[in-house]
């Protein structure tokens, strides 16, 4: 059963780029090289030496250039990581392109993400089972998860699945932590001669994989706009009920871009970035006074309301807290009084200074890659009960009756807005016609999203040069770094020349629900971080 949306965008072809909807087929040409770190390259002896970056281009194949060719061959695909909205577009765009290549070619998809490959559950994937995917949310066609592949016998295991199915390419959609997994898998293949090659789709919700090549990843559009929807509606409620101040966390683990965007979609009284506060080297007692210093400032014109929204990753960029998260990732304590007695002295007072239910949080475990789970901290609630001690710490009289709220997994699995159903369509083409033409390791990009999507230019980035070295579980690991906010960039100037009013007055815009259909109106939304590149809104 479907219902009239579904069936509405299933139905829905979305447009592709004119170099990847042309009756003759493109060639790959190599635009530059990319240099890895010294040391990068000593771990990635094989796959380092693949440092092009690719454009596809029409007319005759040149020196160096890679054809794409009208062969048979077969693909395998897996989600890793969180959902991200426009996932299945990835699939049914490869799926296309793979037909219009050659109708023997298959693909398979590895059900549970990266375990999946390593235990090897798989389907092959036909025209009928994806059908119902078209232009929908979720990675329901298949499932993921976190899963690191970084084991020898991990590797092997996943290298035999697919040499049993005969595979020629291995296709990863995920974010930096699943790309790094597609360049060490690259790697192991061309070390142990296996003719497979990997190909990474960039996805992640928030927006913390770019490069200057890909200025977006898939699904974060989406994700801002469903935000933004839910953030309007508390600024329209607070205006009518004129008593509560909602304090919303907004998913993006180690980076605010969300924030920033969904910020600049609604303009709420107040915003935490993270970056900003670590440049500033904000304690978190300032962050709470200054908090404070808001709510009764609002209170004495009459404003007992407000909304405040809040980075995930707020308190990896608190300069106390950054030192107290890395000293509690060095003890195995499981419960909050071992685990201050086992603190150094000089973090253990910090610790002991915050909320039970917070100290308990902060020793749950790491995900596979070495990440603290943020999700489970409750920032928010922090920040209220913080800002209640300092209001009464003032003997203050102001009204302060907050709400809390996290805005995370709402937005990771829904329909994909216009601009991730056709970016993400494309992407899935432009995997295809790469891995035809023979180019390995490398990253799947639209390079001017911005512009209208029939003049997008496509290619691939290569993967190793895009890798660093950073400390992960007291190793140094290869990893593609997170790009976060840029403070001199455009779209945080926008937001500092404007809060100052935001704080003051009630200045509060209503996005609406994310809109879908054929009006041009609808088709040229973009995010703001584009829309810069563009020159304004479109």
């Amino acid at each position: 059963m479907s219902s009239f949306l579904q069936k509405k965008r299933q139905e829905y072809i979305p447009e592709l780029p004119s170099i990847l909807s042309s009756r003759e087929f493109p060639s790959f040409v190599p635009l530059a090289t990319r240099q890895c770190d010294p040391r990068i390259q000593q771990l990635f002896p094989h796959s380092s030496s693949l440092n092009s970056l690719w454009e596809a281009g029409q007319g005759p194949a040149s020196d160096g250039s890679r054809a794409v060719k009208r062969r048979p061959f077969s693909v395998a695909l897996l989600f890793s990581g969180g959902p991200a909205p426009g996932g299945h577009n990835v699939v049914t765009g490869l799926f296309d392109a793979l037909e219009r290549i050659d109708p023997a070619c298959k693909l398979y998809g590895f059900r549970g993400g990266p375990s999946g490959l390593i235990e090897g559950d798989y389907e092959q994937l036909s025209a009928t089972r994806i059908a119902p995917y078209r232009n929908q949310g979720g990675f329901d066609l298949l499932g993921s998860s976190r899963t690191k592949i970084e084991s020898e016998e991990q590797m092997q295991k996943a290298a035999s699945h697919l040499l049993h199915l005969k595979i020629d390419a291995l296709v990863i959609v995920g974010g930096d932590d699943s790309n790094t997994n597609a360049a060490l898998l690259a790697e192991y293949f061309m070390r142990e001669g296996h003719p497979i090659s990997v190909i990474g789709i960039p996805k992640t919700i928030d927006g913390d994989l770019t490069t200057p090549e890909v200025p977006v990843s898939f699904g974060f559009d989406t994700a801002c706009r469903v935000y933004s929807e839910m953030i309007g509606n508390l600024q329209r409620d607070v205006l009518s009920a004129r008593k509560y101040t909602h304090f919303v966390k907004l998913m993006g683990r180690s980076a605010s871009h969300i924030a920033l965007e969904c910020a600049l979609h609604c303009q709420p009284n107040a915003v935490l970035i993270g970056e900003e506060l670590r440049a500033q080297k904000n304690s978190l007692a300032s962050v709470v006074q200054s908090l404070a210093d808001l709510i009764e400032k609002r209170a004495s014109e009459k404003r007992s309301y407000g909304v405040v929204l809040i980075s995930e990753g707020l308190i990896e960029f608190l300069p106390e807290m950054d030192r107290l998260l890395q000293g509690l990732s060095k003890i195995s304590a499981s419960e909050p009084e071992k685990a201050a007695a086992s603190l150094d002295p000089s973090l253990k007072e910090s610790y002991l200074s915050l909320p039970a239910r917070v100290q308990q949080q902060l020793l749950q475990g790491r995900d596979p890659h070495g990440n603290l789970n943020l999700s489970h901290i409750e920032t928010d609630r922090l920040l209220i009960e913080m800002v209640k001690g300092e209001l009464k710490r003032r003997s203050s009289s102001c009204k302060f009756d907050p709400i809390c709220h996290f805005f995370g997994y709402e937005g990771r699995s829904s329909y994909p807005s216009h601009f991730d159903t056709h970016y993400t369509y494309a992407l899935g083409w432009t995997a295809a016609y790469l891995i035809s033409a023979g180019i390995d390791s490398c990253m799947a990009a639209i390079f001017n999203p911005h512009e209208a999507v029939t003049s997008w230019r496509v290619g691939g980035v290569p993967l190793t040069p895009l890798l660093t070295l950073e400390e992960r579980k007291g190793k140094e690991k290869p990893v593609i770094r997170k790009t976060l906010v840029d403070l001199k960039g455009p779209l945080f100037q926008r937001l500092n020349q404007q809060r100052a009013l935001w704080a003051k007055e009630d200045a509060y815009l209503y996005p609406g629900p994310m809109q879908f259909g054929p009006q041009p109106e609808w088709r040229q939304q973009l995010p703001l971080l584009l829309q810069e590149k563009s020159g304004g809104d479109r």
